[in-house]
């Protein structure tokens, strides 16, 4: 048994090492679509598009069983859809962040970041007030962190006041917990938690690993572990070692028909 597992680029390789801890065994491919990041600034059919190409690409080639949506702006939009067209599990990150954060918010008041497309989908917003409509949801587009976090400028003052420029209107309003509403994000954890030591930071590709265990699937394999991109980059090379290390990337061209 295989995962998939697929992203708009680099970040989704933060659920990529997590998965690959919790499931040793288990035989898992991971691509980025670099070539096209970033997803959140694209419409609905096109970003439905692309995911469906890379699921393509990861079902056709290595007959997965299961597909991860590592990218909050298709888990958005594309979900369902995926879910229809191939007939396997999926799951996204969308879900399992919003149930977290509504279980350790003390105060019912939670601050989600993301892309424009994550926040125009109001995916977040609608999980958590189908979880409780007693939750106030305050959300904020991010859309210079995915860049800066591709750009490996994670440890760099000017990050530090792009992320103070987004999160200070939100720590206004009283918000105890925060989504990273993308998993670009969760590599800027330590520097968001380091200006904001008051809030509980949800990540979802912490969360989901629960969600792949109640499906009861035996990943029991050969513990292959490969990466692929669709364009290779001095900087995303540089922050895949960062992340996992001295590790082989394969660039791909991907193109199916929709």
């Amino acid at each position: 048994m295989a995962i998939g597992i697929f992203d708009s680029g680099v970040g989704g390789l933060t659920v990529f090492k997590s998965i690959s801890e919790h499931f040793p065994n288990a035989d898992i491919y991971y691509l980025g679509d670099t070539a096209r990041v970033p997803y959140g600034n694209k419409s609905k059919e096109t970003i439905k598009r692309y995911s469906s190409e890379c699921a393509d690409f990861l079902i056709k080639r290595f007959n997965v069983d299961l597909i991860v949506i590592a990218c909050n702006t298709a888990s958005s939009y594309a979900i369902d859809f995926l879910k229809k067209k191939y007939g396997v599990p999926v799951i996204g990150v969308v879900i399992p962040g919003a149930r977290r954060a509504v279980s350790v918010s003390k105060n019912a008041r939670i601050g989600v970041i993301g892309t424009r497309g994550t926040v125009r989908s109001c995916s977040y917003y609608d999980a958590i007030k189908n979880i409780s409509q007693n939750v106030s949801v305050f959300q904020k587009a991010c859309p210079l962190l995915v860049p800066l976090v591709e750009e490996a400028r994670i440890d760099h003052n000017i990050t530090d006041i792009v992320i103070k420029e987004y999160l200070d209107e939100l720590n206004k309003e009283n918000i105890d917990t925060l989504i990273l509403g993308c998993t670009h994000y969760p590599l800027l954890k330590k520097r968001i938690k380091m200006l904001y030591s008051n809030l509980n930071i949800v990540d979802s590709s912490e969360v989901i690993l629960g969600y792949i265990e109640k499906l009861g699937i035996n990943f029991r394999e050969n513990s292959i572990r490969e990466i692929f991109v669709t364009d290779k980059s001095e900087s995303f090379s540089s922050l895949v070692f960062q992340i996992l290390g001295e590790v082989e990337i394969k660039e791909v061209f991907i193109e199916q028909p929709f």
